[in-house]
């Protein structure tokens, strides 16, 4: 794990980035217009096909070492959307976070609804990124064995 979270520092500082401006877009910009500008879920995604295809050629990892890798990206960025939608529900304001098209429900949605919405999130994107994980692990193998 602590080898995870060496490899993760850039990962980590895009996802502030895009954090803070899912968070700075929500205030300015209308939700379906702006939504797909700064998504963590496609930056996780992209992360866990590059880690994955860097991590086999370059770190030597295994299947499993990269499919772990882009899980806990994925738990990283998903841990992001939890807490930014608590803080949506605990500050009063409206956000992409707790937007109800971004919790995949209709009308005004209570605490709760959102909170096990975002539930799923974790478990499903958890998963999705494991598998995408493993997929960069098999593109890996079309990247130069060393530098040249």
């Amino acid at each position: 794990m602590a080898q995870n979270l060496r490899l993760a520092r850039l990962y980590l500082v895009l996802l502030a980035i895009v954090a803070a401006g899912r968070w700075l877009l929500s205030f300015q910009v209308a939700y379906e217009v702006g939504t797909d500008k700064m998504s963590i879920v496609i930056l996780t995604i992209f992360a866990a096909v590059f880690y994955g295809a860097f991590c086999r050629r370059w770190r030597g990892y295994s299947l499993l070492q990269a499919m772990g890798l882009a899980a806990t990206l994925a738990v990283f960025g998903q841990l992001v959307i939890v807490l930014s939608t608590l803080a949506s529900y605990a500050l009063g304001l409206e956000t992409y976070f707790n937007h109800p098209k971004a919790l995949n429900l209709e009308g005004v949605v209570p605490l709760g609804a959102a909170l096990v919405s975002r539930a799923r999130g974790l478990l499903a994107n958890t998963i999705l990124n494991g598998i995408v994980g493993m997929l960069g692990w098999a593109l890996g193998g079309l990247l130069p064995a060393d530098a040249e």
